[in-house]
């Protein structure tokens, strides 16, 4: 997400486990069975890549799937993780989509493990895990990219490098320190991580998006058959969550700068010397695109959101909103901020201090007192109905992705971190928050024929609903055929199923906006099903409400003029303290039972007490196992619409988990 803070941060968690303590391995690219080659557009840029075999167990055997680095040249090393999962048909395979979680510094694996990759972790046992597929992953309906960025983000690295870790903090220390006596073994733990340079990684977004450019150059160059056909509808799709609602921006239009400079010389495509990547759709989900726009809605989510709560007292509220707009306030610091940038940093390089130095000052006085206030709460950022520690979505993946087997399996010679500090100051030293208007990049995306859907979960405070829908109606307002159109278009249900409703959304062309019911940040986690036929509908320019066909230079959505539908408070759970989020997911008290070592650890969430509890999502009582049919392919279009909206909690009362099959999936019938 965007705040580096201990209950600010998208995931809290980087961390080690004792499952994997072959301490600072030195692992070769042969003992890791890694295949080395060299882009065919750029000798420079290498791809390291292999079949992760038994790393993920997807709904058919027979999908493709590659895991490796493209290393790219420049002023530091920088190795980028990938994750490529082949669609689970024929038709989904000629698209392919790429998912960014945001930060900056956080991880897509938290994506790809939490939210709408093809598999999810599961016990197996006391201190075992496997993975079964995810019936709404994503890779239902596209060919799916996961990419780990900016350098030495989760997989990605510059240079493996000895340290230790402190999993009641997160701090990772290089070179490596002595365990203070104050902590447990298994709390305190020798790996191999990035250097943890400041200097060896993006600053902005900007220079972000130029690395992800030159590694998609690489991955593309090497692996054809993955780039969509011309004109290919499908083509390629880029989503990102949360600080992605600057990266997808950018970096789409990077790629669109980049195909205009290599067509004009004539390049692309013909002599070999670069790849065009040709954006369909650009999704933005749960995205913070510019506080210009959305700071105001800080404070109104916080005392006046569709569940009721009142988060903080109308007094504290009101003196938030006015310090957006007082003199001297957030705005008129963000303006002076880009005022700066446009005269001394056009590029957007993060190289020069005193443009730095304003744009990060604009960045504190908006959080401190426009979006912050809201921490007097006691709510999770991401979940207004949540209590902290929000414990949500399980962390139980934080344990796997540090085994030895998996590591082997991805060929990795690094511990997994889900979120770097380093990068996370890195951008916040150059007030990257502020520093650019995201809009104009979006309007011009629009108007060049690419669809942009935006998506939001109602129960998100840190990039609410609230804002995002004000971004939709100032990026209409940008677009001369969307201005009057896309406002008068109403709010129609997003039908998910025969059986409920799922959010609603306004659509007008390629242009939408989806309000998603009961959702928090992470969307595809609280509401699986309906972010999947959303990011569907999107990539495949269908109507978002019903997944029809449409035609989409005159498409319209019909129904209310706003979005004001109310909801029930879904029940906080009690938090789960997971050893590898700390800071995120426990109490006080179970950090206390951590350090004193009056508890114990099992499948990677802390017991307190005589006998072993089950971990969230895992079933209390098994009611019947039996081997059914499930559709594990397609899209749903409905043909009515039903009265019933989403589930006003995280889960449903009956759980259906799946195991690896060829269509007909092992099923068991749980109660969560």
């Amino acid at each position: 997400m965007r705040l580096n803070c201990s209950n600010a941060v998208l995931v809290a968690a980087t961390t080690l486990s004792c499952l994997a303590r072959a301490q600072f391995p030195n692992a070769t690219p042969r003992d890791l069975k890694l295949t080395t080659i060299s882009s065919p557009v750029d000798p420079k840029i290498k791809i390291s890549y292999k079949v992760p075999h038994g790393a993920c167990n997807t709904a058919f055997e027979s999908q493709t799937q590659y895991t490796g680095w493209v290393t790219i040249p420049g002023d530091f090393p920088t190795n980028t993780f990938f994750w490529f999962v082949g669609a689970r048909d024929q038709e989904a395979n000629s698209s392919l989509s790429i998912w960014l979680n945001g930060g900056p510094g956080s991880s897509s694996m938290f994506g790809f493990f939490a939210e709408n990759g093809p598999c999810e972790v599961v016990d197996s046992g006391v201190d075992k895990f496997t993975t079964i597929a995810r019936e709404w992953g994503w890779d239902r309906a596209s060919n799916m990219l996961f990419i780990d960025q900016p350098n030495q983000v989760g997989f990605s690295y510059d240079v493996p490098t000895n340290g230790s870790i402190d999993l009641l903090t997160n701090k990772v220390y290089i070179p490596p320190a002595a365990r203070p006596n104050s902590l447990p073994p298994d709390a305190y733990l020798n790996g191999t991580f990035s250097s943890m340079n400041i200097s060896n990684t993006a600053n902005t977004t900007e220079t972000a998006a130029v690395a992800i450019w030159h590694m998609l150059q690489g991955f593309l160059s090497a692996f054809p058959e993955l780039n969509p056909p011309k004109n290919n509808i499908l083509g390629v799709n880029l989503f990102s969550e949360s600080y992605g609602g600057k990266y997808g921006p950018a970096f789409a239009t990077k790629w669109k700068e980049m195909n205009a400079v290599r067509r004009g010389n004539g390049t692309i495509m013909s002599n070999g010397t670069s790849v065009e990547i040709r954006l369909a759709s650009l999704g933005i989900v749960n995205g913070c695109v510019d506080d210009l726009i959305q700071a105001p809605y800080y404070p109104v989510m916080a005392v006046d959101n569709p569940y009721g709560i009142k988060a903080i007292n109308s007094v504290r509220a009101r003196m938030a909103n006015a310090s957006f707009y007082n003199i001297g306030g957030c705005r008129d610091l963000i303006n002076q901020c880009r005022a700066a940038v446009a005269g001394r940093d056009q590029n957007n390089t993060g190289s020069v201090p005193d443009v730095n130095s304003i744009c990060e000052s604009a960045y504190n006085s908006c959080a401190d007192n426009v979006m912050l206030p809201y921490s007097d709460a006691g709510r999770s950022l991401y979940d207004i109905s949540a209590l902290l520690p929000d414990s949500f979505p399980p962390r139980r993946y934080l344990e796997y992705v540090n085994t030895a087997a998996f590591q082997t399996a991805i060929g990795t010679r690094l511990n997994y971190t889900e979120t770097n500090s380093q990068v996370a100051a890195a951008f916040a030293s150059t007030g990257d928050y502020e520093r650019e208007a995201m809009v104009p990049k979006l309007a011009s995306l629009l108007n060049s024929g690419v669809r942009v859907g935006l998506i939001y979960g109602d129960r998100d405070y840190i990039c609410n609903w609230l804002g995002g829908e004000a971004i939709s109606l100032a990026l209409a307002r940008s677009v001369a055929k969307y201005s009057a159109t896309f406002p008068a278009a109403g709010y129609a249900p997003i039908i998910v199923n025969d059986t409920y409703i799922g959010g609603v959304v306004r659509q007008f062309g390629n242009l939408s906006f989806s309000r998603i019911y009961q959702a928090g940040h992470f969307v595809p986690a609280y509401q699986p099903a309906t972010a999947f036929q959303v990011f569907a509908r999107i990539i495949r320019g269908n109507s978002v409400s019903t997944g029809e066909t449409i035609d989409l230079s005159s498409y319209n959505t019909s129904g209310p003029v706003n979005a004001t539908s109310t909801l029930d408070v879904p029940a906080s759970p009690e938090p789960t303290c997971w050893l590898r989020d700390v800071p995120g997911s426990c109490t006080e008290e179970q950090q206390s039972a951590i350090v004193n070592g009056d508890g114990f650890v099992v499948n990677g969430a802390l017991q307190i007490g005589p006998t072993v509890t089950p971990s969230p999502s895992e079933p209390a009582t098994m009611v019947t196992t039996a081997t059914t049919t499930v559709q594990l392919t397609g899209l749903f279009t409905a043909t009515a619409t039903p009265s019933s909206a989403a589930s006003p909690r995280r889960g449903t009362g009956v759980e259906l988990r799946l195991a690896v099959g060829g269509g007909a999936a092992l099923a068991m019938l749980v109660l969560s």
